[in-house]
Protein backbone atom coordinates (compact mmCIF):
# COMPACT_ATOMS: atom_id res chain seq x y z
CA UNK A 1 0.00 0.00 0.00
CA UNK A 2 1.08 3.58 -0.93
CA UNK A 3 2.36 5.61 2.08
CA UNK A 4 0.08 8.30 3.54
CA UNK A 5 0.78 11.47 5.69
CA UNK A 6 0.88 11.60 9.03
CA UNK A 7 -1.79 13.39 10.88
CA UNK A 8 -0.86 16.42 12.56
CA UNK A 9 -1.06 17.08 16.76
CA UNK A 10 -4.18 19.47 15.41
CA UNK A 11 -5.92 16.89 13.04
CA UNK A 12 -5.48 14.66 15.89
CA UNK A 13 -7.20 16.60 18.31
CA UNK A 14 -10.18 17.18 15.79
CA UNK A 15 -10.81 13.73 15.66
CA UNK A 16 -10.97 13.62 19.28
CA UNK A 17 -13.40 16.24 19.87
CA UNK A 18 -15.56 15.58 16.55
CA UNK A 19 -15.78 11.86 17.81
CA UNK A 20 -15.89 13.10 21.91
CA UNK A 21 -19.26 15.29 20.55
CA UNK A 22 -20.99 11.83 19.74
CA UNK A 23 -20.22 9.53 21.92
CA UNK A 24 -21.03 11.71 24.98
CA UNK A 25 -24.43 12.04 23.83
CA UNK A 26 -24.70 8.52 25.18
CA UNK A 27 -24.41 8.44 28.84
CA UNK A 28 -23.68 5.34 31.26
CA UNK A 29 -27.22 5.04 31.89
CA UNK A 30 -27.68 4.47 27.73
CA UNK A 31 -25.01 1.24 27.76
CA UNK A 32 -25.99 -0.14 31.10
CA UNK A 33 -29.47 -0.03 29.63
CA UNK A 34 -27.76 -1.60 26.62
CA UNK A 35 -25.60 -4.36 28.95
CA UNK A 36 -29.12 -5.18 30.58
CA UNK A 37 -31.56 -5.80 27.26
CA UNK A 38 -28.77 -6.58 25.29
CA UNK A 39 -29.96 -4.68 22.57
CA UNK A 40 -28.48 -3.17 19.68
CA UNK A 41 -27.21 0.27 20.04
CA UNK A 42 -28.92 1.37 16.76
CA UNK A 43 -29.07 5.23 18.21
CA UNK A 44 -25.25 5.22 18.31
CA UNK A 45 -24.62 3.38 15.30
CA UNK A 46 -26.64 5.57 13.63
CA UNK A 47 -25.41 8.81 15.14
CA UNK A 48 -22.10 7.60 14.28
CA UNK A 49 -23.31 7.37 10.85
CA UNK A 50 -24.25 10.62 10.49
CA UNK A 51 -20.94 11.99 12.10
CA UNK A 52 -19.29 10.78 9.02
CA UNK A 53 -17.14 8.02 10.93
CA UNK A 54 -17.73 4.93 9.73
CA UNK A 55 -16.22 5.40 6.65
CA UNK A 56 -13.07 7.22 8.32
CA UNK A 57 -10.91 4.20 6.38
CA UNK A 58 -13.39 4.37 3.47
CA UNK A 59 -12.24 5.60 -0.21
CA UNK A 60 -13.50 9.25 -0.46
CA UNK A 61 -14.72 8.29 -4.04
CA UNK A 62 -17.25 6.02 -2.17
CA UNK A 63 -17.84 8.80 0.65
CA UNK A 64 -15.23 7.62 3.10
CA UNK A 65 -12.75 10.23 4.64
CA UNK A 66 -9.72 8.27 2.97
CA UNK A 67 -8.03 8.39 6.50
CA UNK A 68 -5.38 6.47 7.79
CA UNK A 69 -5.35 3.35 10.74
CA UNK A 70 -3.71 5.90 12.67
CA UNK A 71 -7.16 8.47 12.68
CA UNK A 72 -8.93 5.10 13.20
CA UNK A 73 -7.14 4.55 16.27
CA UNK A 74 -7.69 7.56 17.48
CA UNK A 75 -11.17 7.63 16.98
CA UNK A 76 -11.49 4.11 18.42
CA UNK A 77 -9.70 4.92 21.31
CA UNK A 78 -12.19 7.95 22.17
CA UNK A 79 -15.14 5.95 21.20
CA UNK A 80 -14.51 3.02 23.56
CA UNK A 81 -13.22 5.72 26.63
CA UNK A 82 -16.69 7.35 27.69
CA UNK A 83 -18.46 4.20 29.16
CA UNK A 84 -19.75 2.50 25.88
CA UNK A 85 -16.46 0.02 26.44
CA UNK A 86 -16.36 -2.80 23.70
CA UNK A 87 -20.15 -2.61 22.86
CA UNK A 88 -19.75 1.09 21.71
CA UNK A 89 -16.58 -0.34 19.90
CA UNK A 90 -17.52 -3.16 17.87
CA UNK A 91 -20.86 -1.49 17.11
CA UNK A 92 -18.79 0.90 14.92
CA UNK A 93 -15.10 -1.30 14.44
CA UNK A 94 -16.09 -3.55 12.12
CA UNK A 95 -16.72 -1.55 9.49
CA UNK A 96 -13.13 -0.43 9.93
CA UNK A 97 -11.05 -3.49 9.27
CA UNK A 98 -14.03 -6.13 8.28
CA UNK A 99 -14.49 -4.88 4.68
CA UNK A 100 -10.70 -4.21 4.00
CA UNK A 101 -10.31 -6.70 1.76
CA UNK A 102 -13.45 -5.23 -0.79
CA UNK A 103 -10.72 -1.68 -0.47
CA UNK A 104 -7.98 -3.72 -1.23
CA UNK A 105 -9.19 -6.41 -3.83
CA UNK A 106 -12.36 -5.23 -4.51
CA UNK A 107 -13.79 -4.29 -8.49
CA UNK A 108 -14.94 -0.94 -9.24
CA UNK A 109 -18.28 -1.97 -9.32
CA UNK A 110 -18.21 -3.50 -6.12
CA UNK A 111 -16.67 -0.81 -4.38
CA UNK A 112 -19.77 1.41 -5.53
CA UNK A 113 -22.16 -1.16 -4.50
CA UNK A 114 -21.40 -1.72 -1.41
CA UNK A 115 -18.47 0.99 0.12
CA UNK A 116 -21.63 4.14 0.40
CA UNK A 117 -24.44 1.51 2.20
CA UNK A 118 -21.35 0.88 4.89
CA UNK A 119 -20.33 4.52 5.25
CA UNK A 120 -23.66 5.25 5.50
CA UNK A 121 -25.32 3.08 8.11
CA UNK A 122 -27.43 1.55 5.84
CA UNK A 123 -25.92 -2.21 5.91
CA UNK A 124 -24.12 -3.78 9.01
CA UNK A 125 -21.56 -6.66 8.34
CA UNK A 126 -20.78 -10.07 10.15
CA UNK A 127 -17.60 -11.27 10.16
CA UNK A 128 -17.58 -15.04 9.42
CA UNK A 129 -14.04 -16.43 9.84
CA UNK A 130 -13.85 -18.97 12.75
CA UNK A 131 -14.76 -21.89 13.02
CA UNK A 132 -15.52 -24.14 16.15
CA UNK A 133 -12.82 -26.35 14.67
CA UNK A 134 -10.02 -24.73 13.64
CA UNK A 135 -10.30 -21.78 15.66
CA UNK A 136 -7.48 -19.54 15.04
CA UNK A 137 -5.31 -22.08 12.43
CA UNK A 138 -7.56 -20.45 9.51
CA UNK A 139 -6.30 -22.98 7.22
CA UNK A 140 -8.42 -25.70 8.81
CA UNK A 141 -11.77 -24.17 7.66
CA UNK A 142 -14.26 -26.28 6.76
CA UNK A 143 -17.05 -24.32 5.20
CA UNK A 144 -16.90 -25.15 1.35
CA UNK A 145 -18.40 -22.90 -1.53
CA UNK A 146 -18.74 -25.07 -4.63
CA UNK A 147 -18.57 -23.88 -7.54
CA UNK A 148 -22.28 -24.25 -9.37
CA UNK A 149 -23.64 -22.13 -12.49
CA UNK A 150 -23.44 -18.44 -11.73
CA UNK A 151 -21.77 -18.95 -8.81
CA UNK A 152 -20.99 -20.79 -5.42
CA UNK A 153 -23.47 -23.15 -3.31
CA UNK A 154 -22.30 -22.68 0.40
CA UNK A 155 -22.51 -25.29 3.52
CA UNK A 156 -20.59 -24.85 6.55
CA UNK A 157 -20.48 -23.24 10.30
CA UNK A 158 -19.14 -20.27 11.49
CA UNK A 159 -18.73 -19.27 15.49
CA UNK A 160 -18.24 -15.54 17.17
CA UNK A 161 -19.65 -14.29 14.13
CA UNK A 162 -20.69 -10.90 15.49
CA UNK A 163 -23.45 -8.66 14.67
CA UNK A 164 -25.25 -11.74 13.01
CA UNK A 165 -28.37 -11.14 14.56
CA UNK A 166 -28.79 -7.65 13.06
CA UNK A 167 -26.87 -7.66 9.75
CA UNK A 168 -28.08 -7.46 6.35
CA UNK A 169 -24.35 -8.79 5.23
CA UNK A 170 -21.87 -11.05 5.60
CA UNK A 171 -18.07 -11.02 4.82
CA UNK A 172 -17.82 -15.01 4.67
CA UNK A 173 -14.38 -16.99 4.36
CA UNK A 174 -14.87 -20.41 2.74
CA UNK A 175 -12.62 -22.95 0.86
CA UNK A 176 -13.19 -23.51 -2.59
CA UNK A 177 -10.49 -26.23 -2.86
CA UNK A 178 -10.27 -28.88 -0.20
CA UNK A 179 -7.10 -28.55 1.72
CA UNK A 180 -6.30 -31.87 0.88
CA UNK A 181 -5.78 -30.72 -3.15
CA UNK A 182 -3.99 -28.09 -2.22
CA UNK A 183 -0.04 -27.53 -2.54
CA UNK A 184 -0.04 -25.07 0.15
CA UNK A 185 -2.33 -24.93 3.23
CA UNK A 186 -3.00 -21.26 2.34
CA UNK A 187 -4.48 -21.97 -0.89
CA UNK A 188 -7.92 -22.27 -2.09
CA UNK A 189 -9.73 -19.81 0.24
CA UNK A 190 -11.77 -17.61 -0.98
CA UNK A 191 -13.64 -14.26 0.04
CA UNK A 192 -17.14 -13.61 -0.49
CA UNK A 193 -19.04 -10.75 0.85
CA UNK A 194 -22.94 -11.32 0.15
CA UNK A 195 -26.49 -11.03 1.45
CA UNK A 196 -27.03 -13.00 4.89
CA UNK A 197 -29.94 -14.69 4.14
CA UNK A 198 -31.29 -15.94 7.33
CA UNK A 199 -33.44 -18.70 4.79
CA UNK A 200 -30.05 -20.61 4.24
CA UNK A 201 -28.24 -19.15 7.39
CA UNK A 202 -29.66 -20.32 10.78
CA UNK A 203 -28.17 -18.05 13.25
CA UNK A 204 -27.89 -18.92 17.31
CA UNK A 205 -26.77 -16.38 19.40
CA UNK A 206 -24.08 -17.07 22.08
CA UNK A 207 -24.60 -15.81 25.41
CA UNK A 208 -21.66 -13.92 27.17
CA UNK A 209 -19.95 -12.24 29.71
CA UNK A 210 -19.30 -8.99 28.24
CA UNK A 211 -20.43 -6.67 25.45
CA UNK A 212 -24.26 -8.29 25.63
CA UNK A 213 -25.37 -5.55 22.91
CA UNK A 214 -23.46 -6.31 20.29
CA UNK A 215 -23.93 -10.08 19.59
CA UNK A 216 -21.85 -12.76 18.67
CA UNK A 217 -23.01 -16.28 17.11
CA UNK A 218 -22.77 -19.49 15.68
CA UNK A 219 -24.04 -19.76 12.45
CA UNK A 220 -25.32 -22.61 10.43
CA UNK A 221 -24.91 -22.71 6.20
CA UNK A 222 -27.40 -24.96 4.74
CA UNK A 223 -27.22 -24.58 0.45
CA UNK A 224 -26.34 -20.50 0.87
CA UNK A 225 -26.48 -19.16 -2.65
CA UNK A 226 -23.57 -16.63 -3.77
CA UNK A 227 -23.62 -15.14 -7.11
CA UNK A 228 -19.91 -14.60 -8.53
CA UNK A 229 -20.04 -11.15 -8.27
CA UNK A 230 -19.72 -10.75 -4.74
CA UNK A 231 -16.42 -13.17 -4.68
CA UNK A 232 -14.01 -10.56 -3.88
CA UNK A 233 -10.45 -11.01 -5.62
CA UNK A 234 -9.06 -14.17 -7.46
CA UNK A 235 -10.33 -17.31 -6.35
CA UNK A 236 -8.82 -19.28 -4.19
CA UNK A 237 -6.73 -16.50 -2.56
CA UNK A 238 -8.45 -14.77 -0.03
CA UNK A 239 -6.46 -15.82 3.00
CA UNK A 240 -3.70 -13.06 1.70
CA UNK A 241 -6.50 -10.87 1.08
CA UNK A 242 -7.67 -11.29 4.97
CA UNK A 243 -3.94 -10.86 6.17
CA UNK A 244 -4.52 -7.05 4.89
CA UNK A 245 -6.83 -6.92 7.68
CA UNK A 246 -4.81 -8.64 10.94
CA UNK A 247 -2.40 -5.67 11.73
CA UNK A 248 -4.97 -2.96 11.54
CA UNK A 249 -7.62 -5.06 13.61
CA UNK A 250 -4.87 -5.25 15.89
CA UNK A 251 -4.09 -1.70 16.53
CA UNK A 252 -7.87 -0.94 16.61
CA UNK A 253 -8.38 -3.93 19.58
CA UNK A 254 -5.21 -2.15 21.54
CA UNK A 255 -6.95 1.09 21.20
CA UNK A 256 -9.79 0.44 22.58
CA UNK A 257 -8.81 -1.69 25.37
CA UNK A 258 -6.65 1.55 26.18
CA UNK A 259 -9.67 3.48 25.99
CA UNK A 260 -11.30 1.37 28.61
CA UNK A 261 -8.90 1.12 30.97
CA UNK A 262 -8.44 5.09 30.88
CA UNK A 263 -12.15 5.67 31.25
CA UNK A 264 -11.98 3.23 34.61
CA UNK A 265 -8.57 4.83 35.83
CA UNK A 266 -10.97 8.58 35.73
CA UNK A 267 -13.53 6.93 37.42
CA UNK A 268 -11.20 5.40 40.42
CA UNK A 269 -9.29 8.42 40.56
CA UNK A 270 -12.48 10.79 40.82
CA UNK A 271 -13.75 7.99 44.09
CA UNK A 272 -10.11 8.43 45.00
CA UNK A 273 -10.60 11.94 45.80
CA UNK A 274 -14.20 12.39 46.96
CA UNK A 275 -14.38 8.63 49.11
CA UNK A 276 -13.88 9.53 52.85
CA UNK A 277 -12.94 7.22 55.01
CA UNK A 278 -11.04 7.70 58.77
CA UNK A 279 -11.62 11.59 58.78
CA UNK A 280 -9.57 11.67 55.08
CA UNK A 281 -9.86 10.95 51.03
CA UNK A 282 -8.70 7.63 50.56
CA UNK A 283 -6.62 9.10 47.57
CA UNK A 284 -4.31 10.53 50.05
CA UNK A 285 -2.94 6.77 50.77
CA UNK A 286 0.11 5.56 49.09
CA UNK A 287 -1.67 2.46 49.20
CA UNK A 288 -4.40 3.38 46.74
CA UNK A 289 -1.99 6.04 44.77
CA UNK A 290 0.67 3.58 43.65
CA UNK A 291 -1.57 1.03 41.73
CA UNK A 292 -3.30 3.84 40.13
CA UNK A 293 -0.28 5.80 39.29
CA UNK A 294 1.00 2.44 37.76
CA UNK A 295 -2.06 1.51 35.31
CA UNK A 296 -1.63 5.01 33.83
CA UNK A 297 2.04 4.50 33.11
CA UNK A 298 1.47 0.81 31.82
CA UNK A 299 -1.81 2.81 29.86
CA UNK A 300 0.67 5.14 28.35
CA UNK A 301 3.47 3.14 27.24
CA UNK A 302 0.66 0.78 25.12
CA UNK A 303 -0.69 3.72 23.89
CA UNK A 304 2.62 4.81 22.30
CA UNK A 305 3.38 1.17 20.84
CA UNK A 306 -0.28 1.33 19.40
CA UNK A 307 0.50 4.72 17.89
CA UNK A 308 4.20 3.35 16.60
CA UNK A 309 1.81 0.33 15.12
CA UNK A 310 -0.68 2.61 13.10
CA UNK A 311 2.16 4.95 12.02
CA UNK A 312 4.35 2.11 10.59
CA UNK A 313 1.16 0.58 8.61
CA UNK A 314 -0.15 4.15 7.11
CA UNK A 315 3.59 4.70 5.91
CA UNK A 316 3.77 1.25 4.12
CA UNK A 317 6.16 -0.20 6.38
CA UNK A 318 6.80 -3.48 8.22
CA UNK A 319 4.77 -3.08 11.29
CA UNK A 320 3.67 -7.33 12.21
CA UNK A 321 5.72 -6.87 15.61
CA UNK A 322 4.66 -3.62 16.48
CA UNK A 323 0.72 -4.08 15.96
CA UNK A 324 0.53 -7.52 17.94
CA UNK A 325 2.84 -5.96 20.88
CA UNK A 326 -0.06 -2.88 21.15
CA UNK A 327 -2.55 -5.28 21.21
CA UNK A 328 -0.86 -7.39 23.60
CA UNK A 329 0.15 -4.20 25.92
CA UNK A 330 -3.14 -2.63 25.05
CA UNK A 331 -5.21 -5.16 26.61
CA UNK A 332 -3.15 -6.12 29.72
CA UNK A 333 -3.14 -2.20 30.57
CA UNK A 334 -6.97 -2.02 30.16
CA UNK A 335 -7.91 -4.66 31.73
CA UNK A 336 -5.23 -4.70 34.75
CA UNK A 337 -6.58 -0.54 34.95
CA UNK A 338 -10.00 -1.83 34.67
CA UNK A 339 -9.55 -4.82 37.61
CA UNK A 340 -7.73 -2.06 39.86
CA UNK A 341 -10.24 0.40 39.59
CA UNK A 342 -13.20 -1.83 40.92
CA UNK A 343 -10.77 -2.12 43.88
CA UNK A 344 -10.32 1.14 44.45
CA UNK A 345 -14.19 0.92 44.73
CA UNK A 346 -14.11 -1.39 47.53
CA UNK A 347 -16.98 -3.22 47.66
CA UNK A 348 -19.36 -0.50 45.31
CA UNK A 349 -16.70 -1.46 42.65
CA UNK A 350 -19.03 -4.95 42.62
CA UNK A 351 -22.21 -2.26 42.31
CA UNK A 352 -23.55 -1.67 38.95
CA UNK A 353 -24.78 2.01 39.64
CA UNK A 354 -20.60 2.49 39.49
CA UNK A 355 -20.18 1.01 36.15
CA UNK A 356 -16.51 -0.22 37.02
CA UNK A 357 -17.53 -3.47 37.28
CA UNK A 358 -19.17 -3.52 33.89
CA UNK A 359 -16.09 -1.54 32.03
CA UNK A 360 -13.96 -4.73 33.07
CA UNK A 361 -16.28 -7.59 31.90
CA UNK A 362 -16.02 -5.25 28.58
CA UNK A 363 -12.22 -5.14 28.13
CA UNK A 364 -12.14 -8.96 29.06
CA UNK A 365 -12.68 -9.72 25.23
CA UNK A 366 -9.58 -8.31 24.55
CA UNK A 367 -7.27 -10.57 25.93
CA UNK A 368 -8.50 -13.38 23.81
CA UNK A 369 -9.61 -11.99 21.17
CA UNK A 370 -8.90 -11.67 18.16
CA UNK A 371 -5.68 -13.36 19.00
CA UNK A 372 -4.71 -15.06 22.20
CA UNK A 373 -1.58 -13.30 24.32
CA UNK A 374 0.38 -16.44 23.61
CA UNK A 375 0.36 -16.32 20.01
CA UNK A 376 1.57 -13.30 20.12
CA UNK A 377 4.42 -14.37 22.22
CA UNK A 378 4.71 -17.08 19.79
CA UNK A 379 5.22 -14.50 17.10
CA UNK A 380 7.68 -11.62 18.73
CA UNK A 381 10.17 -14.76 19.57
CA UNK A 382 10.08 -16.25 16.39
CA UNK A 383 9.65 -13.06 13.95
CA UNK A 384 11.95 -10.67 16.37
CA UNK A 385 14.40 -12.75 18.63
CA UNK A 386 14.82 -15.22 15.82
CA UNK A 387 13.78 -17.93 17.84
CA UNK A 388 12.63 -21.45 16.35
CA UNK A 389 8.67 -21.78 15.69
CA UNK A 390 6.88 -23.32 18.78
CA UNK A 391 3.76 -24.24 17.08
Amino acid sequence: MAPRALPTEDERSAIREGVKAVVTRFDDEYWLARDTDGVFPREFHKAMAEGGWLGITMPEEYGGSGLGVTEAAIMMNEVSSHGGGMTAASSVHVNLFGPHPIVVKGTPEQKSRWIPRLVAGEDQVAFGVTEPDAGLNTTRIKTFAEIVPGGYLVHGQKVWTSTAQVASKILLLARTTKLEDCARPTDGISVFYTDLDRNKIDVHKIHKMGRNAVDSNAIFIDGLFIPEEDRIGEEGKGFSYILHSLNPERILVAAEAIGIGQDALRRAAKYARERVVFDRPIGMNQGIQHPLAERWMYLESAWHMTMRGAELYDQGLPCGAEANAAKFLGARAGHDAAWQAIATHGGFGYAKEYHVERLYREVAINRIAPITEQLIMCFIAEKVLDLPKSY
